[in-house]
């Protein structure tokens, strides 16, 4: 039977603004954030930093500077490749720039590419956290290792 207190939702805002005003809610004892954009659209891109700051604001963590976020560079399947405006490098420097510098992950969610490492990294990312806040987590270890191992879902 799994533990209810690990029981965990991972909230889809879609990058809309309408959904900001229901940032505490969504928010409220998150582990990690997940940022996304599409490579193929730049504003999506240059608004990460506001929903970076947003989220920080709404979720008020005791230390803003080690919250852990990954960023995820989206739609790289589009047209080849030749419709992309945001390149990795530029990505990966944003991501460089934070206080606490975040992984980056290019997907394709349509293609299933890189799909899985990212949410593996941030399942792990996330349960760091909750260790570095003294929830209960025991087992929770040896299951990643297990899921590593067999590389399949311990769902």
């Amino acid at each position: 039977m799994a533990n209810p207190s690990l029981c965990k939702w991972i909230w889809d805002t879609a990058g809309q603004e309408r959904f900001q005003s229901l940032g505490a809610a969504f928010y409220r004892g998150a582990d990690c954030c997940i940022l996304v954009y599409d490579v193929n659209i730049p504003k999506s891109f240059e608004t990460l930093q506001n929903w970076h700051d947003e989220f920080l604001n709404q979720v008020d963590p005791t230390d803003p500077d080690t919250f852990p976020f990954v960023l995820i560079g989206n739609k790289i399947d589009v047209d080849g490749g030749n419709s992309r405006v945001v390149c990795e490098k530029t990505a990966r420097e944003w991501c460089a720039s934070r206080e606490n510098s975040m992984p980056y992950f290019e997907t394709s969610a349509k293609e299933g590419y890189n799909v899985d490492d990212a949410f593996l990294c941030i399942a792990k990312t996330a349960i760091l956290n909750q260790h570095e806040q003294d929830i209960y987590c025991q087992g929770i270890q040896e299951s990643i290792s297990e899921i590593e191992q067999t590389g399949r879902c311990a769902c």
